[in-house]
C-alpha cells in the first residue's frame, strides 16, 4: 500500500523557532522581514533618482542571500458597496444618490476585472551557515536586519521584523491557500 505524505512532511520547514526564525529540513535557518513599500509613481524624478541610487547601495551592500515574496491579495469590497448602498438609501439629495450609485457601479467593475487587490512585500533571508548555536545565528540574523533596515529606509521603504510565530504561520498559510484569498471558487 502506498504510504500518503502529509503537508508537514512536504514543507522544508521543520521548526518554528523564537524571534521568528525557521529552521529548515536541510539544516539551514531563514527568517522573514515585511516591508511596506513608497508608492514610487507618485514622486518627482529627483526623488526617483535619490530612491533608485539608495537602493542600489543596498543590493551592494548586502553581501548576504535575499529572496523577494509578493503576495497579492483580492480585497473583499462587499461590505464597501453595502455601507454605500445604506447611505443612498438615507441620502435625501437626488444627485448625491446618482453619484453614490455610479461609485457602485465602478468599484464593481474594478472588482470584476481583478484590479482591487492589495500586495505584501516580503524578504527571507537565510543564514547559510550550518551552525546549530541558536544566540549566533540569532545575532546574525540582527545584523542583516539593521543593515536592510537602514538602506531601505533611506529609499523611503518602512521595514517590519516579524517575530511572531502566529504571523508566520498565517503567511505561510496564505501563500498555500492563494484560491482563498483571491476568492476563487472550484
Amino acid at each position: 500500500m502506498k504510504k500518503i505524505k502529509s503537508i508537514q512532511d512536504w514543507l522544508p520547514i521543520e521548526e518554528f523557532l523564537d524571534d521568528g526564525i525557521l529552521k529548515l529540513k536541510n539544516k539551514k535557518y531563514v527568517k522573514i522581514i515585511k516591508i511596506i513599500p513608497i508608492n514610487y509613481n507618485l514622486k518627482s524624478d529627483f526623488e526617483k533618482k535619490a530612491i533608485l541610487n539608495s537602493y542600489k547601495i543596498f543590493l551592494k551592500t548586502c553581501n548576504f542571500n535575499i529572496q523577494i515574496l509578493i503576495q497579492s491579495n483580492k480585497e473583499d469590497l462587499n461590505q464597501h458597496i453595502l455601507n454605500i448602498q445604506k447611505n443612498i438609501q438615507i441620502e435625501k439629495n437626488k444627485y448625491l444618490r446618482e453619484i453614490s450609485e455610479k461609485y457602485i457601479d465602478y468599484i464593481k467593475e474594478i472588482n470584476l476585472k481583478n484590479k482591487s487587490s492589495s500586495k505584501n512585500f516580503y524578504l527571507i533571508i537565510s543564514s547559510e551557515k550550518e551552525v546549530e548555536n541558536i544566540e549566533l545565528i540569532n545575532s546574525n540574523f540582527k545584523e542583516m536586519f539593521f543593515k536592510i533596515k537602514e538602506c531601505l529606509n533611506r529609499c523611503g521603504n518602512s521595514v517590519l521584523e516579524i517575530k511572531d510565530k502566529e504571523e508566520l504561520i498565517n503567511i505561510f498559510y496564505s501563500f498555500f491557500n492563494t484560491r482563498k484569498n483571491l476568492n476563487i471558487n472550484n
